[in-house]
């Protein structure tokens, strides 16, 4: 009896840490998701996930200080990737009306981050401030 607890013990270790090392995700930039060049980004909406209003900006100066400011926060990844409901705002970036990107505040790729810096008052702020009429 001692041996099978033992032997299902070293099972569900063995399990769980191929688990661990099939889900590990990596630290990244949005420069490092981003598979093209965001200097080409030509177009960027972003959607506010309280009122489900957005905000549609083409202008690329605006685009480039925007992205300029966002780009090189870290994106870590969270220990718990379970599903989660609801989301501030969500970005998404097109380049020749063609949508390349998109991403959360807390998520990329359909896994689960925490930002450093905190990403959420930067985007706030521009969302807020920038001179683009809400649709």
């Amino acid at each position: 009896m001692k041996k099978l607890v033992g032997l299902l013990f070293v099972v569900l270790m063995l399990v769980g840490c191929s688990n661990i090392v099939s889900n590990s995700l990596e630290t990244n930039t949005l420069t490092e998701f981003y598979e093209k060049d965001l200097q080409n980004v030509s177009k960027v909406v972003i959607v506010d996930g309280s009122t489900g209003y957005k905000k549609t900006i083409d202008e690329n100066v605006v685009i480039e200080g925007f992205l300029d400011e966002i780009k090189d926060i870290k994106f870590i990844p969270e220990e718990n990737q379970e599903g989660r409901v609801g989301w501030r705002y969500s970005i998404t970036l097109s380049q020749d009306d063609e949508y390349t990107f998109m991403f959360g505040l807390t998520q990329v790729n359909d896994n689960y981050y925490f930002t450093e810096p905190h990403i959420h008052p930067i985007v706030d702020k521009f969302y807020k401030t920038v001179d683009v009429q809400e649709e």
